[in-house]
């Protein structure tokens, strides 16, 4: 035998239903479809078709023919627990009038749901059973148009005898009559000349691999293809094997009847509200008014969009510039990441703030609970939190630090400008000082007449000849070369002890003098001291489980001012040796109290 295929691409459609998804501006799809090869065979034109409108599909559904009505409901129970309310059903006519009832009865064809079904469930001209319809208001359709003439219209009425119940005529009971008039034209086109050379079957079992195929056979399928003709579902042309629709439109079911709401012309028209297509319609920027108004389930015209994430939120007093709640309002610099990855996204992302009053265990275990589905704040990211969420990447450094009170050792000291040279190097340079000058007075009082006089003041030129070597250039000047190379030596080494002086004095009056309190965790534990960590943090589990410090010793702190009086009253006077955090909120704290403390 010979097959002709005389049906549309079921790939066909998919550029239609991209198009009402991009109209409305649908971000995320869900499909449901059922597990056959009718149902698998669509799905991937589907996604690539709605990922070029830049929507994107979060979860697919599939079920089984055979599933029985709790197999089903258990599905919808896990669809209505997704954040998206836009599904997408591909489906028989059999398998999706059960699915719908279904979804009905648990409540997901109301208000804030969209329904959009393919060409299987859209095809029928006659509705199906009217339990079916009510179930399906709102749902929106897309099928192959097919003009309403007159050869249609008598048809139907010869259809529908009025003493027989006879089932409703769909698309591909007219594409079946409309093969059947192609076959015969073909044949009546290519004669009957052949027709003897059949063998006759005269057994009553059909063997079709046995059975012998009229030589007419192959002039039949290179006739077909050529065929072109109008007849009841449109122009009938087969292009490459099969129909090629140009145009489909686009339903609302509303009560037992539907409502055309627009059509796709072709995909460089697109949607449009009449079959002619208007150039007005290219002009309406707002793409989805190129559609008609249409009733959504609950008999609304609010357009259903995807449902708004709950956002959890920490309730905090301290540290405000990493988060801050007003009246469901977020800023901070958590905040601030959020936004701006809100404004990355080619689609608008609907959501609420639900504030949090407790621990960020808690917070983040409601993500899991279903309470949230996501969080934003300043959280950290946990082994065991990672255990029941997904972190997105870190925006700030991580780990855990300790800050503690810095020690001035020299406060109060004047002589400090006296510690940068040990006893023994100030005697040395002082007997230095006075060496070289007596060297340059004696190479010098013999020629030169500056370093003659009175004994008192030779004496005194010994001392100041060597001593104003490191502020300025002397008045005496040297004749003898021998005093000259003494004196090269001389300001060579004094400017090693100028240098060296100056270096070791600084170091002393900031960092030497600027001593932590504590340098070692053993050294508190062993103590017994009291420590302090922030509040409703992972912290203290830390404190307890890794460094084993007791809890009675630790003391939780919410602000950075209940930090910086804990730390200056002490362990003695009721407040803490050490506070211990995570070095975000450490370094904001050190560099409002830089002076203070050190980490």
């Amino acid at each position: 035998p010979f097959f002709v295929r005389t049906s549309f691409d079921d790939s066909a459609q998919v550029k239609a239903i991209a198009a009402i998804i991009e109209a409305y501006s649908w971000f995320e799809v869900v499909l449901v479809y059922e597990d056959t090869d009718y149902g698998n065979g669509l799905i991937q034109y589907l996604v690539d078709a709605i990922q070029e409108v830049g929507a994107r599909v979060p979860y697919r559904s599939v079920i089984t023919p055979s599933s029985n009505d709790a197999e089903i409901l258990r599905e919808l129970d896990r669809l209505n627990s997704k954040s998206t309310r836009i599904f997408l059903v591909h489906m028989t006519a059999s398998l999706g009038s059960k699915f719908f009832i279904l979804a009905n009865k648990v409540g997901m064809m109301s208000e804030g749901y969209a329904w959009i079904v393919t060409e299987g469930l859209s095809t029928f001209l006659d509705p199906v059973n009217s339990t079916t319809m009510d179930s399906m208001e709102g749902v929106l359709g897309v099928r192959p148009y097919i003009p309403m003439t007159k050869d249609l219209e008598d048809f139907q009425s010869r259809w529908k005898q009025p003493n027989k119940m006879t089932a409703g005529l769909n698309l591909f009971g007219l594409w079946a009559y409309d093969t059947v008039w192609a076959l015969a034209m073909a044949v009546e086109k290519v004669g009957t000349t052949s027709s003897s050379s059949m063998k006759h079957n005269t057994s009553r079992v059909i063997n079709l691999a046995t059975s012998e195929t009229s030589k007419m056979g192959k002039n039949l399928l290179e006739t077909i293809p050529s065929s072109k003709f109008q007849n009841l579902s449109g122009n009938f042309q087969l292009v490459k094997g099969q129909l090629e629709p140009s145009t489909f439109e686009i339903f609302n079911v509303i009560g037992s009847k539907e409502r055309i709401i627009g059509y796709w012309i072709d995909q460089q028209k697109g949607l449009s509200r009449q079959l002619k297509y208007d150039n007005s319609e290219a002009e309406k920027s707002d793409v989805k008014r190129r559609l008609k108004q249409p009733i959504w389930p609950g008999d609304t015209t609010d357009q259903p969009a995807t449902k708004k994430l709950r956002i959890g939120v920490p309730m905090k007093e301290g540290f405000n510039e990493f988060i801050k709640v007003e009246n469901k309002n977020i800023s901070g610099f958590a905040a601030d990441v959020f936004f701006a990855a809100l404004a990355k996204l080619p689609f608008p992302l609907p959501h609420d703030f639900l504030c949090f009053n407790g621990t960020y265990d808690e917070l983040l275990y409601g993500i899991k609970a279903t309470k949230y589905d996501a969080v934003v704040g300043d959280t950290t990211i946990v082994a065991n939190r990672s255990l029941y969420v997904d972190f997105t990447l870190p925006y700030s450094e991580s780990g855990v630090s300790m800050v503690v009170l810095v020690e001035n050792n020299e406060r109060g000291n004047i002589w400090i400008f006296l510690k940068p040279l040990s006893l023994d190097l100030w005697l040395t340079t002082g007997a230095a000082f006075i060496f070289t000058g007596f060297v340059i007075w004696v190479l010098e009082h013999r020629v030169n007449s500056e370093f003659r006089g009175p004994p008192q003041q030779q004496l005194g030129m010994i001392f100041w000849f060597s001593f104003s070597t490191l502020v300025f250039a002397h008045r005496e000047k040297v004749v003898n070369n021998w005093s000259r190379l003494v004196l090269i030596i001389w300001v060579f080494v004094v400017l090693i002890l100028t240098q060296s002086y100056t270096a070791s004095l600084a170091s002393m009056l900031t960092v030497q003098r600027l001593q932590p309190a504590f340098t070692d965790i053993r050294e508190i534990k062993r103590n017994g001291y009291n420590i302090g960590y922030q509040k409703n943090s992972f912290i203290k589990g830390f404190l307890m489980d890794n460094l084993r410090f007791e809890e009675s010793k630790l003391k939780p702190y919410v602000t950075i001012e209940e930090y910086n009086h804990a730390l200056s009253r002490g362990t003695n006077n009721g407040g803490v040796a050490a506070i211990f955090d995570e070095i975000p909120y450490l370094k904001l704290f050190i560099a409002k109290n830089c002076s203070k403390y050190t980490m």
